[in-house]
């Protein structure tokens, strides 16, 4: 796997002509939240949903130099069982909050490690939209195995920006996030190379390796 710095650099080269979109995306669900952020019930209810689009977005930025707004509301989608994919997504994120939150009645150190495992979880409902809600949360669990200090340690390297970022009185956030989501996204695109997994892109299985690896060989060269 590539360190750090790389996945940075594989992530502004992924932004590279994409930042305004980028930046947008990141904008409109800011928006959403703080349009609905008086109201915390209902801030409960969609920010699953909100979180799945958002990732949704960058994943095919990444893997398609492109990106659609649409993709940030896919997850509104009430066909089918159980209130549909909104209903999986407020499923996966009230779950993942409950265990984070029973993990940090113990001590802080446990919920962060708990909210490290289950970071990719949403990034697996969205390549495997067949798998359930504990399924997605055990293979986050599983695929972040020895992993989660190299993204907490990817996280932290973005702390300088984060300094600069208050100097702007906060507006460097709004490429800030980007930059972060993007990182975050690639280190679970070579996670899943590194597990062999395979996404679902136009409801078929589409194994996109060799296309991720021979980006990453580009930019190291």
């Amino acid at each position: 796997m590539n360190n750090n710095s790389t996945i940075r650099v594989f992530a502004r080269e992924s932004l590279s002509g994409n930042w305004l979109n980028a930046v947008l995306a990141y904008l409109i669900i800011i928006g959403i939240v703080s349009v609905i952020s008086t109201l915390q019930v209902i801030t409960w209810v969609i920010l699953g949903s909100l979180t799945y689009g958002l990732y949704l977005y960058y994943i095919v930025l990444i893997r398609e130099k492109a990106g659609d707004f649409n993709l940030l509301f896919k997850a509104f989608s009430f066909s089918g069982k159980n209130l549909g994919l909104f209903g999986k997504t407020l499923g996966a994120y009230l779950l993942m909050s409950l265990y984070i939150f029973l993990w940090s009645l113990l001590l802080i150190v446990p919920g962060i490690i708990a909210a490290y495992s289950y970071r990719m979880t949403f990034y697996l409902l969205i390549d495997n939209p067949d798998i359930g809600v504990s399924e997605a949360l055990r293979q986050s669990k599983e695929m972040m195995y020895g992993y989660k200090s190299k993204l907490f340690c990817l996280d932290l390297s973005f702390i300088g920006w984060a300094l600069l970022c208050i100097l702007t009185l906060g507006i460097g956030i709004l490429w800030l996030t980007p930059y972060m989501i993007t990182s975050q996204t690639i280190f679970y695109e070579e996670l899943r190379n590194k597990h062999g997994l395979t996404y679902k892109s136009k409801d078929e299985k589409v194994d996109n390796n060799e296309e991720i690896d021979s980006k990453v060989d580009k930019i190291v060269e």
